[in-house]
């Protein structure tokens, strides 16, 4: 009898660990952090989601030399909240993994947005992003001061790399 109710118990272990989810939710404004979070989505099998915003952000909204454009507004603002244009749920996701470029050393302000609206108890998080020079800085940690009850893993810049580098450095975090 014990050795039945012990190969239960590992069985129902072994199935929650193979039962985990992984999705990857990823804003991109000029595709570079898209074709990063689909590689890296593909190479572990997981689900993907897309930020898309409710304004599509322009190459003049994007100009970080201009004090007046829409990406140093909203970074300069930190109330700055940008509308989702289309609704991601990760209710049955046990690892979401957030993926952004590094606007002026932080994450979008529209990731923040997404990060707010979700319910982030007994989830686990990992933030990858995308960068021209900077490295991830503190946006990672900010992120995850904003998803009430997670579990920040961690994160790290992935603007070179291949799926498989991505996934073994997930990997790496959620053992």
């Amino acid at each position: 009898m014990k050795k039945v109710i012990l190969t239960l118990l590992i069985g129902g272990f072994m199935m929650t660990g193979l039962s985990a989810k992984t999705a990857f939710v990823y804003f991109s404004a000029t595709g570079t952090t898209e074709r990063m979070a689909k590689d890296a989505a593909k190479a572990m099998g997981a689900d993907i989601f897309e930020i898309q915003p409710v304004h599509k952000y322009t190459d003049a909204d994007l100009n970080w030399h201009d004090k007046k454009s829409l990406s140093s507004i909203e970074c300069n603002d930190p109330k700055s909240r940008p509308a989702i244009a289309n609704k991601i749920d990760i209710t049955g996701y046990d690892t979401v993994v957030v993926c952004y470029p590094i606007w002026w050393a932080y994450a979008p302000k529209i990731v923040y947005t997404f990060v707010e609206s979700q319910n982030w108890a007994g989830k686990k998080m990992i933030t990858l992003c995308t960068s021209g020079g900077s490295g991830l800085g503190r946006s990672g940690t900010d992120l995850s001061k904003f998803a009430k009850g997670v579990d920040f893993k961690g994160g790290k810049v992935f603007t070179r790399g291949s799926g498989a580098d991505v996934k073994k450095y997930v990997e790496g975090l959620l053992k």
